[in-house]
């Protein structure tokens, strides 16, 4: 029997002109306004979602802001009631949505995970008997006797998760609140999450990282404007979401300066250990760019988050310039990078063209998507090495 099951679920919330203090004035010409305008309308945050979760299940849920995803996990915990459809939670919960959420500012930090255990439904023992723990993973211990109010909000996130994964809920609710963390904490919450769903517990987990999602969770959901999009194995989810992410179209800084972008394609091999070839075409149109050792390019390859995965610069191979011969019309350029380092991801180019005058001449982002199917050539001996600058060779000009 699952231990959540969701049926229909919808949310609507009022947006328009509504005030919360008007002046008689206001409210007599809303009164008339009301009879040939409607200043209200309906938003709906959640369409008829349903889904169930089984004992023990650890479920992500991923899609873009505004999703929905918040509003879901608020719905489950009873934070906001649903406008139509059920909900059955078969156990106790315990959710982590913001900081702070469900401690009072008042109250020391010793009093808090006393009165949270309480709402859980434990007794004092139960709570006597886990309390060292919980301020033990905390960190907190020199400040457990000082009200709330004067914790940091560092501090406040790492009480709220150490209560909240100590005091045994049947069903623990997370949030992007671990992003507030620094890095050492949030491996320590996700250690401590797989732990609890290990013993038998059912998590929820909502986050923008893909990468803990897919160690932490078994199971996921794409939600896309307040509706399941797709559900299922949580690669092959990961897997739609970051293919059919909504990617930036293409931005050219620099046009009209005699120089063309054709084409940028990669090629890769079918071992994940064979190198990575691209064919770069360029089409000129003005004769002074093709003087010989003119041009240097530069190609990143950039992640879903924005971030520069690798980083070609033809500089460090020709300081004086890539040794084209005068022609017209197109010029390939071929490279091959060795040991490209690349995760499974839908990645985008970056191209910058540039003279030795430092004329740029052709400045192109998010171009041409690409997927990488299976890891490049990790070597995790050295997680750095081919970050930004990898091994690469121009086969080709």
């Amino acid at each position: 029997m699952p231990i959540i099951e969701v049926r229909n679920i919808s949310k609507r919330y009022k947006i328009g002109l509504q005030k919360n203090y008007l002046s008689l004035r206001e409210t007599l010409s809303q009164i008339g306004k009301s009879f040939f305008k409607k200043s209200e309308e309906d938003f709906w945050a959640l369409q008829d979602v349903r889904f169930s979760v089984e004992p023990g299940e650890c479920l992500g849920i991923v899609g873009h802001n505004g999703a929905g995803k918040s509003t879901l996990l608020k719905i489950l915990s009873r934070i906001t009631p649903p406008t139509s459809g059920t909900i059955k939670m078969r156990g106790r919960v315990a959710s982590l949505l913001e900081v702070g959420t469900g401690f009072h500012p008042e109250l020391t930090g010793r009093e808090n995970i006393f009165l949270n255990g309480s709402i859980l439904g434990m007794t004092r023992q139960e709570i006597k008997s886990t309390f060292d723990e919980i301020v033990d993973f905390s960190g907190v211990e020199k400040f457990i006797d000082t009200p709330l109010k004067h914790y940091s909000s560092g501090m406040q996130l790492r009480l709220a998760f150490s209560v909240a994964a100590h005091l045994n809920p049947e069903i623990l609710l997370i949030d992007e609140v671990l992003a507030v963390g620094d890095a050492t904490f949030q491996k320590k919450c996700l250690g401590k999450m797989d732990e609890v769903s290990k013993s038998g517990r059912t998590i929820i987990f909502v986050s923008h990282d893909l990468g803990a999602v897919r160690n932490l969770c078994h199971r996921g959901l794409i939600l896309e404007n307040g509706k399941i999009l797709q559900e299922g194995n949580i690669h092959e989810i990961l897997h739609s979401y970051s293919t059919h992410s909504a990617i930036p179209t293409e931005k050219y800084y620099v046009k009209n300066k005699g120089l063309f972008l054709q084409s940028l394609k990669m090629i890769q091999g079918k071992k994940a250990e064979e190198n990575l070839i691209f064919n770069l075409n360029l089409k000129v149109d003005n004769k002074n760019i093709l003087q010989k050792n003119n041009l240097f390019i530069d190609i990143g390859i950039i992640n879903p988050t924005g971030q520069f995965s690798l980083h070609l610069r033809t500089r460090d191979i020709f300081p004086n310039g890539l040794p084209f011969e005068e022609q017209k019309g197109e010029l390939p350029v071929q490279f091959e990078i060795e040991h490209p380092n690349l995760l499974p991801n839908v990645y985008t180019f970056i191209i910058y063209i540039y003279s030795k005058s430092e004329d740029v001449l052709l400045w192109v982002e998010n171009y041409s998507p690409f997927r990488i199917d299976s890891p490049r050539s990790i070597d995790y001996s050295d997680p750095l090495r081919s970050l930004t600058l990898p091994s690469f060779k121009i086969i080709s000009i």
